[in-house]
């Protein structure tokens, strides 16, 4: 059994801008290369998806005002933040209507850049209810990876 292409779909789940979208056909790809069950597989990369959210919420609340003043950190900040503003100011003009299913539709839309990570940030930065936009966001990241999935199966095509 090739174990690493299972590592590497855990790492891609976890890691901005891949995340599950490149984690789960990667994961699926291996269970079926190894004759193993592919839900508890996909289960495994939508939950280490999830459980992102809890690490960026608990970085930012902790560690962001400290990070700042590195300067690479800063930087780095600065820049993935002002490709995300674009997104925020979108995403607040057409959907603040709609609250925090806004927000979960964000999370699913399976692109990079619109997962979990953004969504926590997007929350973060509007300083939305905490438990509402962890619910909405796991829900978006649920969402995301059945659209991931069945597409990865061949089941749904998402682009032409």
């Amino acid at each position: 059994m090739e174990i690493n292409q299972l590592i590497w779909a855990i790492i891609l789940s976890v890691l901005p801008v891949s995340e599950l979208r490149g984690g789960i056909p990667l994961a699926i790809n291996y269970a079926l290369g190894n004759n193993l069950p592919i839900l508890p597989i996909v289960t495994l990369i939508i939950l280490l998806n999830c459980a992102v959210v809890f690490f960026i919420f608990f970085f930012l609340d902790r560690f962001h005002q400290s990070l700042m003043k590195v300067k690479v950190y800063n930087k780095f900040y600065s820049a993935y933040l002002k490709r995300l503003r674009k997104k925020i100011d979108k995403f607040e003009t057409k959907y603040a209507s709609y609250g925090f299913l806004a927000l979960t539709l964000f999370v699913a839309i399976p692109f990079p850049t619109t997962g979990a990570w953004s969504g926590t940030l997007i929350s973060w930065i509007l300083g939305l209810e905490r438990k509402k936009s962890i619910l909405a966001i796991i829900a978006g990241v649920i969402i995301a990876g059945i659209i991931v999935s069945l597409a990865s199966l061949g089941i749904i095509k998402l682009f032409f």
